[in-house]
């Protein structure tokens, strides 16, 4: 497998919009130049557009989901928000494995700040994650509210903020657009 030169992290934070879609770019970008890619997302449960598109685009780049919940997390009862953290616990044990194996170029953790937010895991965890990676791996993580000990680790940080939205408006996430 190709390598990275040098392997560094970013993070796409804020209110804003925008967030997944920078980190599909730059995904569709890495395995557009030969390189392996890895999206994991965590809370997503909606079937979005992205889905769809990365499996035709390259076979370079893989999406897995990790605790897919059709509402907020908030929400759930007592044995639905351990399902998640079961969920979430194995889906970073699959990054971790595919750090060690070096098996992508870049692994990008979808919506792990509100994996964060909701305590659901430790920002330590994270942390120690990312410490842990090759020195050629790429890593982007996403979701508001990027905890500081995350921002000041991090190579790039990036934050989406929102002057207007649509959903002030009473529109709504549409499909092929927000979702």
């Amino acid at each position: 497998m190709k390598k990275l030169e040098v392997g560094l992290i970013h993070i796409y934070t804020g209110d804003g919009k925008g967030k997944t879609t920078a980190a599909l770019g730059q995904g569709t970008r890495t395995s557009g130049g030969g390189y392996k890619v890895l999206m994991t997302q965590f809370l997503k449960g909606d079937d979005t557009g992205e889905l769809h598109s990365i499996e035709k685009l390259s076979p370079n780049f893989q999406i897995k989901r990790f605790a897919g919940i059709q509402k907020f997390y908030r929400n759930l009862d007592e044995e639905g928000r351990q399902q998640v953290a079961k969920e979430v616990k194995e889906g970073l044990a699959y990054i971790k494995e595919a750090l060690k194996e070096e098996r992508y170029n870049l692994i990008i953790m979808d919506e792990i700040m509100a994996v964060l937010s909701n305590e659901i895991i430790k920002v330590e965890d994270v942390i120690t994650l990312l410490k842990s990676k090759p020195p050629h791996v790429e890593m982007i993580l996403t979701g508001r509210n990027a905890p500081k000990e995350l921002v000041e680790l991090a190579d790039y940080v990036t934050e989406m903020k929102m002057i207007k939205h649509p959903f002030e408006k009473g529109i709504y996430a549409r499909k092929g657009i927000e979702s």
